[in-house]
């Protein structure tokens, strides 16, 4: 599924669609959502006439309220295959994103065999920046990629479980929505609105209390490259989405409880950014470009987003601010005729088989 608010991207979310389509396990249908958004959806829509009477490319409107949460929903009630996966609209996929997703999402049983993981109901990805200058600025920390939507240093690598993976790159069983709900709509991007993030921690958490035995993964052979324009290389746009992202924690620990909420970040705050300072510090004083630099950016967006959580919670005090699931499709018109028949001879012969045939079938991306 891709989810798409404006023509300015028009370039890239061509490029995202096609990296979707030359998936070497490929999905049969590609579900663009469109974010209130009347001639971009027009445009598209004849773009991808062709596609859609093939079953291939489906143009939805956001059935929803404005926002990410709200389109990821639309495109969620009229996916059709038991995998849903997520790709950002100025993303492009490599070749093995889809097929890296679906082996995580099985085991190796007896003699070897492929099946079945009913525990893992996400897997996420590996976001490489594509910096439109070409490099990364020099000031800017690895540990902070997640201000342009990237995975960033300090995660682990492989293939682990996580508390939550990342929107942009990610995938869900169906099933996930029906026991957990949608994503909430009181949190997530909207634009160039704040607050900008968190929407699928919140998911993520919400998920595993409702699934105990759940196992969310992190993959970081499934990779995309995620452009990075001009604009958000400025320290100017680092200090506001770093702030804006302490904004979005207020929300999530005002909905799941500080515990869960600030989990993983407790770690990350505490060792990961101490050890970027120092790093950095070390590089300046050996005279390495950008070293002081970047000890400087971690200091100030530790700040920033302590910042942004503290006005968060101020404004949330007394109760305010719990978020909901947001409904899947709200009414949604998603005609007949655009839907392709999923049934599949032999998908029930084993369980890894069924589960790689409905990714071919409906996994959107």
């Amino acid at each position: 599924m891709i989810c798409v608010y404006t023509e300015e991207r028009w370039d890239d979310i061509r490029a995202a669609v096609g990296s979707v389509r030359r998936q070497s396990l490929p999905a049969l249908e590609t579900l663009l959502v469109v974010d209130h958004h009347p001639d971009l959806l027009a445009r598209l829509v004849r773009e991808y006439a062709k596609e859609a009477a093939r079953g291939e490319v489906r143009v939805l409107p956001n059935a929803g309220p404005r926002g990410l949460s709200a389109g990821r929903n639309t495109g969620i009630a009229a996916a059709r295959g038991e995998i849903v996966a997520f790709l950002d609209d100025d993303a492009v996929a490599e070749r093995d994103w889809l097929r890296v997703f679906d082996e995580a999402y099985g085991e190796t049983g007896p003699g070897g065999r492929p099946v079945d993981d009913r525990h893992v109901l996400a897997v996420g990805g590996r976001t490489v920046p594509a910096w439109a200058s070409g490099a990364r600025p020099g000031w800017f920390p690895e540990e902070f990629d997640w201000v342009v939507g990237c995975t960033y240093r300090g995660l682990p690598g492989g293939r682990v479980r996580v508390r939550n993976v990342l929107g942009g790159n990610a995938s869900f069983r169906r099933t996930v929505f029906d026991t957990a709900g949608g994503f909430a709509t009181g949190i997530g991007r909207d634009g160039d609105r704040l607050p900008l993030g968190g929407e699928e921690t919140e998911l993520c958490i919400r998920l595993t209390d409702a699934v105990p035995d759940a196992k969310l993964l992190i993959d970081d052979r499934a990779v995309i490259h995620h452009r990075v324009p001009h604009v958000r290389e400025r320290f100017r746009y680092f200090c506001s989405r770093t702030y804006a992202e302490g904004l979005s924690k207020a929300l999530v620990t005002r909905s799941v409880g500080a515990d869960k909420g600030l989990a993983s970040e407790r770690r990350y705050t505490t060792r990961v950014l101490p050890a970027g300072v120092a790093r950095g510090l070390r590089d300046g004083v050996r005279g390495r470009p950008g070293g002081f630099g970047r000890a400087g950016a971690i200091v100030v967006g530790v700040t920033a987003a302590a910042a942004g959580y503290l006005v968060g919670r101020f404004r949330t005090r007394g109760g305010g601010g719990a978020l909901t699931p947001g409904p899947l499709g709200s009414g949604a018109t998603v005609p007949d005729a655009a839907l392709p028949d999923t049934a599949a001879p032999g998908a029930a012969e084993h369980p890894a088989a069924a589960r790689r045939d409905a990714l071919r079938r409906g996994a959107a991306a």
